[in-house]
């Protein structure tokens, strides 16, 4: 059970309303999300975090060991819900390449536009993890670009795509549709779904596809 919420101090940073329910698990990794996406990893503490979250020190590690396996823990979801989804997407898809790419792309755009600051975190701070976790986690991440390049060169084996660079395509779209977290805006002129309907238009583009 969580301890008490520490009383906040006037101007901390991690500082926020105690939550309406308790928190577990979930609640101190969200609250560590906002506070490394403010701070940084470098600049958070854990008595940053708790503040957040609205427990003690002692109950954040109650859950965690250490700030680092917190930063492991929100990292490597993100990558392994990435990496199902785009599986799933992609048994979804059937055979054809271009339905493969824009698979792909719906997947890579939507899942950095559900969680942005997740994103920018994991792009900023993936330097702060440490080994092994970090070699782990730059190998899940290589998994996913294999994803692309397979349906790339796959598309430019069967003649359906034209590239001449087809991994360089490849890594091209990933970053391009990773990018959309730093950004999009909900406010914004265009929805997530237009979002996607372009960038799905970029990279048939990028890989020269056959198709209207």
């Amino acid at each position: 059970m969580a301890s008490p919420a520490l009383p906040e101090r006037p101007g901390a940073r991690g500082a926020a309303p105690t939550p309406a329910r308790p928190v577990g698990e979930a609640g101190i990794l969200d609250a560590a999300l906002a506070v490394m996406a403010e701070h940084g990893y470098h600049g958070t503490s854990v008595r940053d975090i708790a503040e957040r979250a609205g427990v003690s020190p002692a109950a954040l590690y109650h859950h965690f060991t250490s700030k680092q396996q917190v930063l492991a823990t929100i990292m490597e979801r993100g990558i392994k819900a990435l990496l199902e989804r785009t599986h799933a997407a992609l048994a979804d898809a059937g055979d054809e390449p271009a339905a493969r790419l824009r698979a792909l792309v719906d997947v890579q755009v939507l899942f950095h536009l559900q969680d942005q600051r997740g994103t920018l975190l994991g792009t900023s701070e993936l330097r702060a993890l440490e080994e092994p976790v970090r070699s782990r986690h730059i190998a899940k991440r290589q998994q996913q670009q294999r994803l692309f390049d397979g349906v790339v060169t796959e598309g430019v084996e069967r003649g359906v795509f034209t590239t001449p660079i087809p991994l360089e395509a490849a890594r091209a779209i990933v970053v391009m549709c990773t990018g959309v977290a730093s950004w999009f805006s909900p406010r914004g002129r265009m929805s997530r779904a237009e979002v996607v309907r372009r960038y799905q238009r970029l990279a048939l583009d990028m890989v020269g596809a056959h198709e209207s």
